[in-house]
This record gives C-alpha cells, sequence and structure tokens, in this order.
C-alpha cells in the first residue's frame, strides 16, 4: 500500500534548540527539490492506494535512497548513521522516536521498484530542471564505461566449483524436505577443493608445462561437474514426482528448490560446455558466461593499462551543460560504441523535449554513415576520425568549433571518475541486468539531484 509521509510534529521539536532543527544548507536544497509531487507519481505504478502492506513512506525511502549513494553507504550503515544523526532524520521525515527502516526492508523496496521507476525519477528531476532554466539541452557528450559486477575473478575452474557446490547444497535442502529421498547425491566439493589447490600450487611455477597441468587439472573438475549434473538431473525427475504428494506449505518451498536447481543445473552445464570448447583449442567463446550468480555480466575490453579485462556491463552516459546527465543506458556484453551514439541522442531528447545543435564524442564513436545522418538533422558532430583523414577532414578538425567541442567533451571523463569515486559507479552490488540497471540509475539520479538543487 502507498505510503506518502508521516511527518508529525513531536514534543522535541519544541524542546530541541532550533539550530538542531535546521538542515545543513545542502541538505536543505535537496529536500525542497524533492518535495515536487511529481516524484510521487511513478510509485503509484507499483503501490496500490489502499490494498496491502502498508509501505515505508515514498519520501523517506527516497532521501533515505539519497544519502546511500551520494555518500556511498551501505544499508546496514545507512540505517546506523540514520538513526545516530538528527539532521539525517529531519531530512529523511523522521521524527527522534521514529523507527528507522530495517536495511533488508530498504533492499526489499529496492527490487520492488525496479529499473524502469528509476527511469521515470531521472526524467522528471530533468524535466523539472529544463522548467526551471538551469539546463538548455543544445549541447550533448557521450562517453562509455564499464560497470563491474559484484563477483570474483572468473576462471574456468572457479566457474565448475561455484557450480558444483552450489548444486550439491540445493540438492541436500530439497533431501531435508523429504523430496527425492532415496535418490543418491554424492558430496564431490572437497574433491573440487583438492583440484582448485593444486592449480593454485602448479601456477607459481608460471612455465609452459604449469598451464598444460592446469589445463589438465580443470579437465577434471569439469569431469565431475557432469557426474555432479547427471545426480542432480535424477533429483529433479524424481523430485517432481513427490511434489503432487506434498503439503501445501512443504510444496511451495520444494518446488521454489526445484527451480533453483534447474536455473543453476544450467548454468552449470554452460560452464562445462565452455570449458571443453577451451580443452579443445577453442579461445573465442561468444556470449561467454563469467558467473553462476551473474549470468548476463560479460567479459569486456576498453584498453585499459591497469584492467585490460573487466566483468560486468557497458554503460553510457549522455551529459548536457552545466554537469547535468540527461540519461543512460546499460548494455549486455560490449557492444561497439559507433552503434550507440543515436541511442544516446534519442535518449537526451526524451528526457528534455530538446534536439541538441551540437554532439561531442571519442574517437570510438567515429562512423561515417551516422555522423552523416546526424548532420542531416541539424546536429553538429565533433568526433575524431581515427586512422588516415583526407584533407578536407583535416581542416574540419581544426576549425575552433571542432575543438572548443572536443575540449568540452573531455570533461566527460571526469564527470565518469566523480560517479565511480562518490556514487558507487564502479561496482554493482545488485546482481544481474535488472539490478545493475537499477544501481546504474540510483548513481545517476544521486548526482542529478545535488548537481541541480546548487544550480536552482
Amino acid at each position: 500500500m502507498l505510503k506518502v509521509d508521516r511527518r508529525q510534529v513531536t514534543i522535541w521539536d519544541t524542546v530541541l534548540p532550533p539550530e538542531m532543527l535546521e538542515l545543513p544548507e545542502e541538505l536543505a536544497r535537496v529536500d525542497e527539490l524533492l518535495g515536487d509531487p511529481r516524484f510521487l507519481e511513478p510509485f503509484k505504478k507499483v503501490f496500490h492506494a489502499r490494498w496491502g502492506r502498508p509501505s515505508i513512506p515514498v519520501v523517506t525511502f527516497l532521501r533515505m535512497l539519497d544519502l546511500k549513494h551520494r555518500h556511498n553507504l551501505g544499508y546496514e550503515t545507512l540505517v546506523r548513521e540514520v538513526s545516530d544523526s538528527i539532521q539525517w532524520r529531519r531530512f529523511c521525515h523522521l521524527g527522534l522516536s521514529d523507527p528507522v527502516p530495517d536495511a533488508t526492508t530498504l533492499i526489499k523496496l529496492v527490487k520492488r521498484v525496479g529499473p524502469e521507476v528509476i527511469e521515470e525519477l531521472n526524467r522528471c528531476l530533468v524535466g523539472m530542471a529544463r522548467e526551471k532554466k538551469v539546463i538548455r539541452g543544445q549541447k550533448l557528450r557521450v562517453d562509455s564505461t564499464v560497470v563491474e559486477s559484484d563477483i570474483h575473478y572468473p576462471t574456468d575452474a572457479s566457474l565448475l566449483a561455484d557450480g558444483i557446490r552450489v548444486v550439491t547444497r540445493i540438492a541436500r535442502q530439497l533431501k531435508a524436505l523429504g523430496v527425492a529421498v532415496r535418490t543418491k547425491v554424492r558430496d564431490r566439493t572437497r574433491a573440487v577443493k583438492r583440484r582448485l589447490y593444486a592449480i593454485t600450487r602448479v601456477l607459481r611455477r608460471r612455465t609452459g608445462e604449469a598451464r598444460e597441468e592446469v589445463r589438465m587439472l580443470t579437465g577434471q573438475v569439469a569431469d565431475i561437474a557432469q557426474k555432479v549434473l547427471h545426480q542432480v538431473q535424477r533429483v529433479v525427475r524424481n523430485g517432481r514426482r513427490k511434489l503432487a504428494r506434498m503439503e501445501d506449505r512443504s510444496r511451495v518451498r520444494a518446488k521454489a528448490l526445484l527451480r533453483q536447481l534447474e536455473s543453476y543445473a544450467n548454468r552449470l552445464w554452460t560452464a562445462v560446455i565452455q570449458s571443453d570448447m577451451l580443452q579443445g583449442g577453442d579461445m573465442r567463446i561468444p556470449e561467454r558466461m563469467v558467473s553462476l550468480f551473474d549470468p548476463d555480466a560479460r567479459p569486456i575490453v576498453k584498453g585499459k593499462a591497469g584492467k585490460p579485462v573487466e566483468f560486468g556491463y557497458k554503460v553510457q552516459l549522455e551529459e548536457t551543460d552545466h554537469g547535468v546527465i540527461t540519461g543512460y543506458q546499460v548494455y549486455r556484453g560490449n557492444p561497439p560504441d559507433s552503434h550507440l551514439i543515436e541511442d544516446g541522442i534519442a535518449a537526451h531528447e526524451a528526457a528534455t523535449g530538446v534536439r541538441p545543435k551540437e554532439a561531442a564524442a571519442d574517437r570510438g564513436y567515429y562512423h561515417r554513415e551516422r555522423e552523416r545522418a546526424l548532420g542531416a538533422l541539424g546536429i553538429t558532430v565533433a568526433i575524431p576520425k581515427p586512422g588516415r583523414k583526407s584533407a578536407e577532414r583535416r581542416q574540419w578538425e581544426r576549425t575552433a568549433t571542432f575543438r572548443r567541442l572536443q575540449r568540452w567533451r573531455a570533461g566527460a571523463e571526469a564527470r565518469i571518475s566523480l560517479l565511480k569515486r562518490k556514487y558507487g559507479l564502479r561496482r554493482s552490488r545488485l546482481r544481474g541486468y535488472e539490478g545493475t540497471r537499477t544501481w546504474v540509475g540510483l548513481s545517476v539520479w544521486a548526482y542529478n539531484l545535488q548537481r541541480i538543487s546548487a544550480l536552482v
């Protein structure tokens, strides 16, 4: 059930000195901006006005999410800090005697709200900036980065080990519920651990023979995984027969566990297939899975010296004048930048209602046909062309307009660095493609709140 606010005057408002009741300047600006009723509209699609269990007030939820991403806090730390601070309590519309929402409640609400509502919040915020004439939307700079998934560094052996451990654990939970009790499920996790330790010892030698030995040990882990999967198939088959004869409460739990078991077993099969391809010498695997717990994450090469390969999702950000981010897109895998600039211009136009007159990006975005198409729309595009250039092209890239836009474009790198350092964009703590979209949207929303409130 939708609950908007619960702020009431208490005895503490009359007892405490006025200095303690005033918000700092930055929080006061954000609080005034969030007071707009348009921020409540997206939540009406998620919560019913009268039915269901009452949620925490939307105004409290929004302000707590802003504090979390503004200061890059974990949920438990956020709850603790709001509980201890009078000013943060007042900012979140919580009285001194009101309970602070629990960390698990916030996590569940974020997952329930989803990425679509966060995108609407960002569009509302950018629309307000446009109405207040804080931004004009005439200029646009586009850049892409990688948001890492919350996973460990993936290797074939570790993927197989994770899968074996998880499916064995779920099978044991099913047997504890009385499902497939007579189906034998052998615990092979100790055998896998021994081979993982052996791989660690072998890799210290860093020789050609060591690589062959690691490949052999990984093959042994893949063989163990196939044996475990054959047992899991029998558990799933016999478990489905048992479900019809179980009580209601136990059947719901068992059915959920069976779905989990099938899902992780399919991912483990994928890991086995990938390992077999590598054993056969095929080093290029399309749509390679790098985590059982975030199956949509992909290896992405961006040419960084410190991180040649990153594991997660590609994100494109669109930024207009005064450093306001008007749009963002999250992509699976690593699509070429040259195919993405039109998405950025469309998102910018949808958020601001204005088609940019000037657009700038780095040389990775260059595409001759797309540059011509955007030019036909009246957009001046400043993207350096890689490789050999004609005399006409060199003359264009030496003009004052092109150089001005390229100098302005360089600020996008600093903006991405700021978002990663202070707003949590470096690594998504929500798993999966939808979770990453939600996380990126919240980071951008918290940044835009600070930026637009300062400009207003």
